[in-house]
């Protein structure tokens, strides 16, 4: 399980605008937490059902949950940015017309890896309660659960271990 070192730091560009910053460390190298965060088949287990994510600068992927009242079920996302084993940061739009961005950044630190988490965009009285009471606890919840089950779950030969009582997929 990670190490919850999280902060809530709200970057404000008007009073209800928020975003979510988190961290966790994990007894892993940034190899293998990078794998969870690029691997279609990994992200699948801990975060969303996906097919087409990768770590190229451009690709557009679709990451698919269960429908919610207020939420159509999917996320478009697109990647901004790579950097490998460092970087990694996507677009991300839930609702139509709402486009955020999600920036993971991993840290080599002498026990493992810093996987540090930014999700930003949130605004107006409706983002900020998404942000604050919905994405927030979502996100520290599969950061300290999912992810570090299905890292825990990757072996040193590189294989995944799946467990379907747990992974999402």
């Amino acid at each position: 399980m990670g190490t919850d070192t999280s902060t809530s730091a709200p970057r404000r560009r008007g009073f209800f605008d928020a975003t979510i910053c988190l961290e966790r460390d994990y007894p892993h190298a940034p190899e293998k937490v990078w794998r969870a965060l690029t691997e279609p088949r990994l992200v699948s287990a801990w975060l969303m059902k996906t097919v087409d994510v990768a770590p190229v600068v451009g690709t557009k992927f679709r990451l698919t949950g269960t429908p919610q009242p207020g939420w159509r079920g999917w996320v478009e996302c697109e990647v901004l940015a790579v950097e490998p084993q460092r970087l990694f940061r996507y677009s991300w739009s839930g609702q139509e017309g709402q486009v955020m961005e999600v920036t993971w950044t991993l840290d080599a630190i002498p026990t493992g890896t810093r996987l540090t988490l930014r999700h930003e965009g949130f605004e107006g009285v409706g983002g900020f309660l998404l942000a604050k009471l919905m994405m927030g606890p979502g996100w520290k919840k599969m950061m300290s659960g999912t992810l570090a089950s299905v890292l825990s779950r990757v072996g040193d030969d590189g294989a995944f271990r799946a467990d379907p009582t747990i992974d999402r997929s």
